[in-house]
């Protein structure tokens, strides 16, 4: 264990495998494959039609780039909040790609802790591990994928 109980782990670069140094036991880059195809897309969308237009566009545009490659995806599926098993709003996510990577669409100036804090909510929320963070503001494609 580092600082504070934190588990120490180390990441081979070239193979996304995770190696726990406390235990020597080895974990799977979680859904590697479907984040690569999804992060791929999403340069493909970049490259066709452009950066810097409003968020909805690359949400839809992904959508059609899902559509051409079989990727299974559901567009604005609606999340309950709950509190205290009371209902007291809802969260809706641009896609959930796969069944299991919830994708947001941004054209922010940068990804900040804001949007990670949020993607974690999200990921709460949907009951999902993976996220993927996809910022078409500038010339070049910024991507964060979180993992809860």
């Amino acid at each position: 264990m580092g600082k504070a109980g934190t588990k120490l782990q180390w990441r081979a670069m070239s193979t996304g495998d995770v190696v726990d140094l406390a235990d020597g036991s080895l974990n799977r880059y979680l859904l590697k494959e479907e984040s690569h195809q999804i992060i791929g897309c999403s340069f493909e969308v970049l490259n066709g039609i452009g950066h810097g237009f409003y968020e909805k566009i690359y949400e839809n545009a992904l959508v059609v780039e899902f559509q051409a490659l079989g990727i299974p995806y559901e567009q604005q599926k609606r999340f309950d909040i709950l509190y205290r098993d009371v209902s007291v709003g809802f969260y809706i996510p641009d896609l959930i790609a796969f069944g299991q990577i919830v994708v947001d669409t941004k054209t922010i100036e940068r990804i900040t802790d804001d949007e990670r804090g949020k993607m974690l909510n999200y990921l709460k929320i949907t009951g999902l591990r993976v996220g993927l963070i996809l910022n078409f503001k500038h010339s070049r494609l910024q991507f964060e994928r979180v993992v809860r």
